[in-house]
């Protein structure tokens, strides 16, 4: 009587029962999804409000980079146009003693050195040269003697000759230096106005000539500054008409103006590109410290996202817009990154596929997330899950499977750099849908909510970190080295500042931001 129940069954008739009710139980079901399987997801989707599609954006992007040229670099193209020695005569300031001399002088210049200021530059340069008088004392003497001829004859006239008229060849060392000012300005037609200024300084200093004293400075002082100033004049009219600046920033312009290779977001997501197409240049006017002449240069440009790569058209622009000044470079380049659902919903399901809720023990029940989507309608996004509930009270572990719909509206976290859903909400037929799970479900639904709206987050990180790691590499190319010429550009951050969606994909707008600026050290004599 011991293996038998108080009505009489035996315990092990009774086991035997239930196993051969489960395995008929789990043999039905294991049939059923063997030969009616469903789409887990194709179960009746709430009604989703169709939108407009995302019209073509573009995003104004701005690069300013100061371009610092080196005094040294200055003073060296000065040095090779600038003329090396300065001649000429004066005239003969004593014409009754010195009637048959010549007073000549030539200068040599020194090396040019160049030093900013607060209000421009100063070329300086050393002045080396000789004031020579040649030829005879002849008037008084030479008058007399001709006298004395008529008196004494020939041959006694040229004796006396001899003695009144002597030849002349004494110099005079001239030391001194020319100092050149420049304030140079922008104009908006692409050239610079020189404002160029000069004076010259000549050390005190006498040459004796038959007793009388010329003053080397003031012989000199005028014949150099008549010099000095047609060689200005004669350089400001070249640099007034000078297009090295246009056509320097017209290369950079055309460099500009192009596709940039973005690549592919992710794996088997399609190539992308940077359209950049510069509409609008502007400066401020040069500043200057010691060593440098700072000229600030800044470029507005049109930027976007595009499928493939396009040549865009970029205009020269005729005019130079001038602007206050400006103390630094700066990069920002906006644009905008169209992602498709089809790869949203890679994303999210990745992040919780597989994740079981409420993940701490004692509940009575658990729900695991199969599958995830994501679709758009009207404000709101809604995400369809495909779940499995389990009870967890019992030894059997009994649980079903169901699609689960929930709604949100999307805000963008730009400090965590994420799409977060706010206003979670289960739709009214997931609600259903959970009923028919069972208790244990139902038990699961506060956690599987508060969890959602948790984790129900779309993380932007790595479409931000591929989109700053080609802008980088874009800007590797203005940064290989020239002759004489540095380019200094980097990203130093990027921050996404804004979405958008219509019902096939979601639009991310990023911000780049970093430093440039550009150092020469040579300049063309060309």
């Amino acid at each position: 009587m011991k293996n038998k129940l108080q009505f009489g069954l035996p315990l092990r008739v009774i086991l035997l029962g239930a196993l051969v009710i489960v395995v008929f139980f789990g043999a039905t079901l294991w049939a059923l999804d063997t030969f009616f399987p469903r789409n887990p997801m194709a179960e009746r989707r709430p009604a989703l409000t169709a939108l407009p599609p995302l019209q073509p954006v573009t995003r104004t992007s701005v690069i300013i980079a100061p371009v610092a040229v080196a005094a040294t670099a200055i003073a060296d193209l000065i040095e090779a146009r600038a003329p090396r020695n300065l001649s000429g005569k004066r005239d003969n300031p004593l014409t009754d003693l010195l009637g048959k001399a010549e007073i000549g002088w030539t200068v040599a210049r020194g090396r040019i050195a160049v030093a900013g200021t607060p209000s421009g530059l100063n070329v300086t340069a050393p002045l080396n040269g000789t004031l020579r008088v040649t030829g005879k004392i002849a008037n008084q003497g030479g008058n007399l003697t001709g006298t004395i001829s008529g008196v004494l004859g020939n041959d006694l006239g040229r004796e006396v000759e001899k003695l009144t008229t002597r030849m002349l060849d004494q110099g005079a060392d001239i030391r001194g230096h020319v100092t050149v000012t420049s304030q140079p300005a922008l104009q908006p037609s692409w050239r610079i106005e020189p404002h160029l200024s000069g004076r010259v300084s000549i050390a005190g200093g006498g040459l004796s000539v038959a007793g009388v004293t010329l003053n080397v400075a003031r012989e000199v002082k005028p014949l150099l500054d008549r010099a000095v100033n047609d060689q200005i004049g004669a350089m400001s009219s070249r640099l007034r008409n000078d297009r090295r600046f246009e056509l320097a920033v017209r290369r950079e312009w055309a460099r500009l103006c192009r596709s940039i290779s973005l690549g592919a977001a992710s794996a088997g997501a399609p190539k992308l590109w940077l359209e950049v197409r510069p509409t609008k240049a502007f400066a401020a006017q040069p500043r200057f410290v010691p060593d440098w002449a700072i000229l600030t240069l800044g470029v507005q440009a049109e930027t976007r996202i595009v499928p493939k790569a396009t040549r865009p058209n970029c205009p020269f622009p005729p005019r130079l817009e001038l602007v206050p000044h400006l103390d630094r470079g700066d990069v920002k380049i906006a644009l905008p990154i169209d992602v498709p659902f089809g790869e949203l919903n890679r994303v999210l399901e990745a992040q919780l596929k597989g994740r079981t809720f409420p993940d701490k023990a004692g509940a009575a029940g658990e729900i695991t997330v199969l599958r995830a989507k994501v679709a758009a309608s009207g404000d709101r996004l809604l995400i369809s899950l495909r779940v499995k509930a389990r009870e967890t009270t019992s030894w059997f572990g009994l649980g079903a499977e169901a699609t689960v719909h929930i709604w949100g509206k999307p805000v963008l976290d730009r400090d965590k750099q994420m799409l977060r859903l706010t206003d979670v909400a289960l739709d009214v037929d997931s609600q259903a849908a959970f009923g028919l799970l069972g208790a244990a479900a139902r038990a699961a639904i506060p956690y599987l909510h508060s969890a959602l709206a948790e984790n129900a987050v779309i993380d932007l990180k790595p479409y931000a970190a591929n989109a700053r790691k080609n802008i980088e590499a874009a800007l590797a190319d203005f940064r290989k080295p020239a002759d004489g010429v540095e380019v200094e550009a980097a990203i130093t951050g990027l921050r996404l500042s804004g979405i958008a969606f219509d019902s096939t994909a979601l639009r991310i707008t990023a911000e780049a931001g970093g430093t440039a600026r550009v150092l020469v050290r040579k300049l063309s004599v060309q």
